[in-house]
């Protein structure tokens, strides 16, 4: 093989790579803005705009179609190795996550059009606060991974254990303004669903986090990562 044919299998080889990298860059600004306006919708009480996110679910999924052929692809044709074996994969796993954060927003839209059918209740304020620690925590992690900055993606990690902190208390929260006031049963018994849904938001951008170190670094994080939602302690835990 020629210096010439080298360079030019080289310089395909990193078109492919950019592909992947741009890809994942549309995906993360997606299911970010999915979930900004999925918060917004249920802050404003905003059933258009929660009817756009649901409708909008589609995008996030052509661009994990498009990840998943891309990586296969690559895997095949020019079986890479190191770095590049870690970028690639790392992509496919990052796409994986990314879906389930838009997935995340989509279903707390759509229980968000139930609730604009009903009275509002005080929790809603601390569930706001939830979704915006949640929110913060995937455009940073999706600005650490592009980035392939390790540090950041750490300090997102550790984040994480804030926002159990503040489900857990508005787990409390909810389950003592359901006891006082046993008319807010309905549309409480949402606000769980939707708490437990950006919960779960913060353990898939822990994912990207851990996914982002291990592309830099090649290592695993060392330290298990540690959980402080306690709802499972306390009594029936909402699934998604």
């Amino acid at each position: 093989m020629t210096s010439g044919e080298q360079q030019h299998i080289v310089k395909s080889f990193d078109i492919e790579l950019g592909k992947l990298e741009d890809a994942l860059a549309r995906m993360g600004g997606l299911a970010e803005a999915q979930l900004s306006a999925a918060i917004e919708a249920l802050e404003t009480r905003d059933s258009d705009l929660a009817e756009r996110v649901m409708r909008s679910d589609g995008k996030v999924d052509e661009c994990q179609t498009f990840i998943d052929e891309q990586t296969l692809k690559v895997l095949a044709l020019r079986a890479p190795v190191a770095d590049d074996l870690r970028t690639v994969l790392g992509a496919l796993k990052m796409a994986a996550e990314l879906e389930r954060v838009a997935d995340l927003a989509t279903n707390a839209a759509k229980r968000s059009l139930v609730l604009n059918q009903l009275p509002p209740v005080a929790p809603m304020r601390s569930l706001i606060r939830l979704g915006r620690l949640a929110q913060a925590m995937v455009k940073d992690v999706v600005d650490a991974y592009l980035e392939h900055d390790s540090t950041q993606a750490l300090e997102v990690r550790e984040r994480d254990q804030e926002l159990d902190d503040v489900y857990s208390s508005l787990f409390r929260e909810i389950l003592t303004y359901m006891m006082e006031d046993p008319r807010t049963i309905t549309p409480c018994s949402h606000l769980m669903f939707i708490a437990k849904n950006l919960e779960r938001v913060g353990d898939h951008a822990t994912n990207v986090a851990e996914l982002a170190y291990f592309r830099v670094t090649g290592k695993a994080v060392a330290e298990e990562r540690t959980k402080k939602d306690v709802s499972s302690f306390e009594g029936a835990k909402p699934q998604d």
